[in-house]
């Protein structure tokens, strides 16, 4: 029983650090765009935008490896379980 939650503990410490990792990711994103646009509204051009969106694909990909792919996410185990099944069906038996 110990191991089983040592690793429980483990993965749940994993995955606290994965989110808090993108909430810092994500506040990051807020406050040196926010900062871009106003230098950009201040220049009366909207070039704001660009560094936006090319961020913002990183921290969608940020966000979806975390909250989509990570371990221990029904996704992710889903996707585990039917590996093992396709692997257990290949192997033959001894």
């Amino acid at each position: 029983m110990q191991a089983n939650d040592s690793r429980l503990d483990k993965l749940a410490r994993r995955r606290a650090r994965s989110k808090l990792g993108f909430f810092t990711h994500a506040t990051v994103y807020a406050v040196v765009n926010a900062g871009l646009v106003a230098l950009s509204l201040a220049g009366g051009r909207h070039w704001a935008v660009y560094p936006m969106l090319g961020w913002g694909v990183g921290l969608l990909a940020h966000g979806l490896a975390v909250w989509l792919f990570a371990p221990g996410n029904n996704i992710m185990e889903g996707m585990v379980q039917r590996e093992r099944a396709r692997l257990a069906a290949k192997v033959e038996p001894w």
